[in-house]
């Protein structure tokens, strides 16, 4: 009975029960019926945890009018699979599978209740044997971080891990990645892979592998469909819907996280997705790029004092006087509406410019497009010298600016570079019916 103790111990073991056993608690004039999952050793003693039909994980608290019986006997749990060889095929293509860790590779540490790396890539591919119907899948390990944790000098491993996978035969690239940061690395590898004749896709999941609520198996099998594909260049390859209905392609600078939990939690911004993969075939919404033929190149030089800064009420100067001190080369800022500061933070922006350090303006809006020549406030930042951030997103700009600065002589170099559409950051113009609109409820 891994985990429980006290009173939901005593009630267990009244009924005889074991983990794996399908059991049902009445509480309340409720009904909760599942299978008995084991608790973390450091959760308190008052609570059963049942996995439910849905495939949620469910805790009950106990109390002494809680009625509980065992229903059926199972099989405790397994965390992982033993592998699974598979031939290659030559009439299929050759995808890498490039692990960089991240939840798409994790499993449940039933000692602290955390989520963290554990999958190898040949364990997820293991996990996934319907890829093997899609392709030839080869598995390179290029880090095995939480995205959190990602860096520049990562980002430049996992483009050479791709570039290498490339140019050697693999027909696409799928790049496990973590989702809270994987819009930072689908924006670095838009701008470092230069010449890409194939796609190389990023993919993740919302939840753990080994649950059955995970979206981690059509994920994969949407991102090895597009990587085998005619396509070009870097996408993010994630949950269309709730469902298990459909994954959702977008391209590389343009997508985000926009939930926490949701399995669709990604949402291309400022334009609509490149396509779907639904049930194996895809659909495009826009015209992109098409394999052809050449050898992948990384360009990985990067500037990392670059810095991100949200602007809010009351947002002092020492704010950008302090990153000039620890002398950051560049300033992308999160304004507000179309591309605002307060005027408290001027003299800092200032500062900054004149000593050469480039100020880049998008909005924390998300959606639309910066724009200063309306309101004053703008238009003094656009005097003092700030660089207008279009439609990009504030992730996509920090990267972008990463990447100008080292190859940029000066400051109007910069500025060119930075309003220059490198890598399908910036749309020409804005469409206005592209917006998350909310669900209203009848009546």
């Amino acid at each position: 009975m891994q985990g429980y103790r006290g009173r939901a111990l005593e009630l267990l073991k009244s009924i005889s029960a074991e983990v794996g056993d399908r059991i049902k608690m009445e509480k309340a004039e409720r009904i909760y019926e599942g299978l008995l999952m084991p608790r973390t050793e450091l959760g308190d003693p008052e609570h059963i945890v049942v996995k439910l039909d849905s495939g949620y994980n469910l805790g009950v608290k106990v109390d002494k009018n809680t009625k509980i019986s065992k229903i059926g006997k199972g099989k405790r749990p397994k965390m992982g699979m033993p592998p699974t060889e598979f031939k290659p095929d030559p009439e299929k293509p050759d995808i890498t599978i490039v692990g960089t860790g991240g939840t798409i590779a994790s499993r449940i540490d039933y000692r602290t209740g955390a989520v963290h790396p554990a999958f190898s890539t040949q364990e997820i591919y293991n996990a996934v044997p319907e890829l093997a119907d899609i392709a030839n899948i080869k598995t390179v390990v290029a880090s095995n971080v939480l995205s959190e944790n990602m860096t520049p000098e990562l980002w430049t491993k996992i483009a050479e891990t791709v570039a290498e996978e490339l140019n050697q035969g693999a027909d696409g690239v799928v790049v496990a990645h973590g989702t809270d940061t994987m819009g930072y690395t689908g924006a670095a590898l838009s701008f470092m892979l230069k010449n890409l004749t194939k796609p190389v896709v990023l993919v993740g999941s919302q939840r753990s592998s080994d649950r059955p609520s995970s979206d981690a198996s059509l994920n994969l099998i949407g991102a090895v469909t597009v990587a085998r594909s005619d396509l070009a260049g870097v996408y993010v390859v994630m949950h269309g819907s709730t469902e298990d209905e459909f994954c959702l392609i977008h391209r590389g600078t343009k997508v985000r996280k926009c939930h926490t939990s949701r399995r669709d939690a990604f949402q291309t911004v400022n334009e609509i997705p490149i396509g779907e993969v639904r049930e194996g075939e895809i659909s495009l919404f826009q015209e992109v790029e098409r394999r052809s033929e050449g050898k992948v190149k990384v360009d990985s030089k990067f500037e990392e004092k670059v810095a991100l800064v949200k602007t809010y009420p009351n947002i002092q100067s020492d704010i950008i006087e302090d990153l000039l001190d620890q002398d950051y080369k560049g300033i992308v800022l999160e304004g507000t509406g179309l591309g605002h500061t307060p005027e408290f933070l001027y003299s800092g922006i200032e500062k900054a410019i004149e000593r050469g350090v480039p100020v880049v303006m998008t909005s924390q809006c998300l959606w639309g497009r910066v724009n200063m020549r309306v309101y004053s406030t703008g238009r003094d930042l656009l005097q003092l010298g700030v660089i207008p951030g279009e439609d990009m997103l504030p992730e996509a700009a920090y990267v972008k600016l990463m990447w100008v600065l080292s190859h940029a002589k000066d400051l109007e170099e910069v500025r060119e570079l930075m309003l220059e559409n490198i890598a399908g950051e910036i749309t020409s113009r804005s469409r206005p019916d592209i917006f998350l609109k909310p669900i209203i409820p009848e009546g």
